[in-house]
């Protein structure tokens, strides 16, 4: 029975989920290889965590669907969630320590939102009217 892994990683409004099986070491982003989805940008970021993983990448193929955010949240929710399932996958601690050192983004979820627009105020989250008393 092949092992298979699934894994969300979320980054602001973006959610990624990974679905890693064995494999050739397949790469997809929303049905597209990686090679040629998004910038060159997002595709350096999310290429992060298999270049750390090294060897166990050309052992799985990783199909990863995202939805979301703009393109940068959407790479970083990529790489969390790729890096999450390299390790559930390989079970090794080594691999847990080198993704801490190199990133801490690669483990752990960046809980940071945008604040919301509140009630009244057209400008933004925090701006208040301007008030004129004379």
């Amino acid at each position: 029975m092949k092992k298979i892994v699934h894994i969300s990683g979320k980054r602001k409004t973006a959610v990624a989920r990974a679905t890693l099986k064995e494999g050739k070491g397949l790469i997809r982003i929303n049905r597209k290889p990686l090679n040629i989805y998004g910038s060159e940008l997002a595709r350096l970021r999310i290429q992060e965590p298999l270049l750390i993983a090294g060897d166990i990448v050309n052992k799985v193929n990783i199909d990863v669907n995202v939805k979301g955010g703009g393109w940068q949240s959407q790479s970083e929710a990529s790489r969390l969630a790729i890096a999450r399932a390299l390790m559930e996958f390989s079970g090794n601690k080594q691999l847990k320590k080198d993704f801490l050192d190199y990133d801490r983004n690669l483990v752990v979820a960046d809980v940071r939102r945008r604040e919301s627009r509140k009630p009244n105020n057209s400008k933004g989250a925090r701006a208040k009217r301007q008030k004129s008393y004379r």
